[in-house]
């Protein structure tokens, strides 16, 4: 990776580019992404474990202008302040749900099922029916690689077409993996704080010194300041007519696209003021100034879009965690069952509710820090680095109780460069204003037995299963991914994207891999988002 950040911005710095400039047959042509003006687009995500209390966390209005006053009174209160950024898709279902009844999804496991197959759409293998526990159930994988690969294949070459994937916590298995670079190859990504700023920076280099280009880029000057000097020497040359049109055909590229491919802002000053360490010091300790930990990763993720390390970002939240500073004793897997366990049957654990709102709200917290510190930066004429991002908090389930995959709890921030509406809720499951915001609240409140294998505290399956499928499609559009004349992601494809996944309704992956044909039956983006 070291290697790689060198490379990109030597090749997007490097002044030598003017020279081999008047023999591109191609150079008169603008960029093929227009919505590049002012800044890349990018597609960030925060992905955290077991669902949420639904009820306390949608906001009262599910189709029109959201207030920051009835984002105050759910546990997304801390996210008030940026409402008129947000945008809320309502009524969508991720696919491959577990239940007892097998009426839909795979039968291998409550969490490996969502996990794999959340941003791939595709069922896992080995498929297994069998409820009683096994090795085969929990270690099944997606039988193809997931957005984030896809996405990055093509948007993100400089990163050699790799996601940044960043894993708060060490441990990862099949049973919370969401990233796989192919079939059944799970992506571990980075969790090392000081790796990811190394990668960031440039600063190891193996003994090997920055290239005067790379040092000027990452300086913060322009890519027409650093190729200044060769143009201007090219245009002393005694040259044909064609080729001087051409010469002049690159510098307005330069100008046009100079100023924002090399951020005048990837440079020391921007890495103090997230308080990150200086260029003296790379190594990042467990001393991150009294930060949450998490803010640190934030921190790092938002510094990585602003020097444009990669354009594909997943902060990962560990799964089975004890938040302890919340005062929990209890792990959240087993608090979103309300048992304290993973069994689905039991005596709710005192006081369960509560804790579960600590934590939905902390991880709301979260999601608005990372918000908060990518809109502080700007980037183009009137925009932020926010602005040019669709920034989504993503949870592996609606109701952890549940486990249920519809009317699920998405929350994106950013515009992407104009394409998504925000400061709104929009139902993609029928355009009212009446869309349920769940049952979460049904089991518990006066102590009581829990039960998670009726799904009462869910959503009813015919409400919100809407494919989160288009949804995806909406975001590569967004950013520039392409498709081939299939409409599915191809690199070298010049299409828009409209397939995404094997199948798009849960229902199709209760036979397996091997059970029924791929098919997408509700093709093409949603269009009730755009802006």
């Amino acid at each position: 990776m070291k290697t790689k950040l060198n490379r990109r911005l030597f090749l997007r710095g490097l002044g030598g580019a003017a020279v081999a400039a008047p023999f591109l047959s191609s150079i008169q042509e603008r960029p093929a992404h227009a919505q590049d003006a002012n800044g890349p687009k990018r597609f960030i995500v925060m992905f955290t474990h077991y669902g949420c209390l639904t009820n306390l966390w949608f906001p009262e209005t599910s189709h029109g202008p959201l207030t920051a006053a009835e984002l105050q009174a759910r546990t997304l209160a801390p996210l008030a302040p940026f409402v008129d950024k947000l945008l809320l898709p309502r009524g969508i279902r991720a696919m491959n749900e577990w239940n007892f009844s097998h009426a839909r999804g795979q039968g291998n496991d409550p969490h490996t099922n969502p996990t794999g197959s959340f941003f791939s759409c595709q069922p896992i293998s080995p498929h297994n029916q069998v409820h009683e526990f096994n090795d085969a159930k929990s270690n099944a994988m997606p039988i193809d690689r997931t957005l984030d690969h896809v996405m990055a294949e093509q948007i993100s070459p400089n990163a050699g077409g790799v996601p940044l994937y960043i894993r708060l916590g060490g441990f990862e298995n099949e049973m919370s993996a969401i990233s796989y670079s192919g079939p059944s190859e799970r992506y571990s990504g980075l969790s090392s704080a000081s790796q990811i700023y190394s990668n960031i920076t440039g600063l190891f280099q193996d003994g090997q010194p920055m290239n005067p280009d790379t040092y000027a880029a990452l300086k913060g000057q322009s890519v027409i300041d650093i190729v200044r000097d060769d143009l201007t020497r090219l245009e002393g040359f005694n040259m044909s007519g064609d080729d001087r049109l051409k010469l002049e055909a690159w510098k307005a590229l330069l100008e046009e696209t100079g100023g924002i491919v090399t951020s005048a802002q990837c440079n020391e000053e921007t890495a103090l003021a997230l308080g990150l360490p200086g260029e003296s010091s790379p190594i990042i300790t467990s001393d991150v100034g009294g930060r949450d930990v998490a803010d640190l990763f934030s921190d790092l993720a938002v510094l990585a879009a602003i020097c444009d390390l990669n354009r594909v970002i997943f902060l990962k939240y560990p799964g089975n965690y004890t938040f302890d500073g919340l005062g929990h004793t209890g792990d959240s897997h087993g608090l979103s069952h309300r048992i304290g366990g993973p069994d689905q049957q039991g005596a709710c654990v005192p006081d369960v509710l509560s804790m579960l709102e600590e934590i939905d709200r902390y991880y709301a917290e979260k999601f608005a820090y990372l918000v908060g510190r990518l809109d502080s930066f700007e980037e183009g004429e009137g925009t932020t680095v926010l602005d040019n991002s669709a920034t989504v908090w993503f949870n592996e389930l609606s109701d952890g109780n549940a486990h249920n995959m519809n009317n699920m709890p998405i929350i994106q921030a950013g515009s992407c460069g104009g394409y998504f509406k925000t400061g709104q809720a929009v139902n993609l499951d029928g355009g009212t204003n009446d869309l349920t915001p769940g049952n979460s609240l049904g089991q518990c409140v006066d102590g009581g037995e829990a039960n998670g294998i009726s799904q009462a505290t869910g959503t009813s399956a015919e409400i919100g299963s809407r494919p989160i499928n288009k949804y995806f499609c909406n975001i590569m559009n967004a950013v520039g991914v392409k498709a081939g004349p299939d409409g599915f992601p191809m690199a070298g494809g010049t299409a828009e994207v409209t397939h995404f996944g094997r199948w798009d309704r849960t229902e199709d992956f209760r036979n397996g891999p091997d059970g029924e044909p791929p098919l997408i039956s509700d093709p093409g983006e949603y269009s009730e988002l755009r802006a």
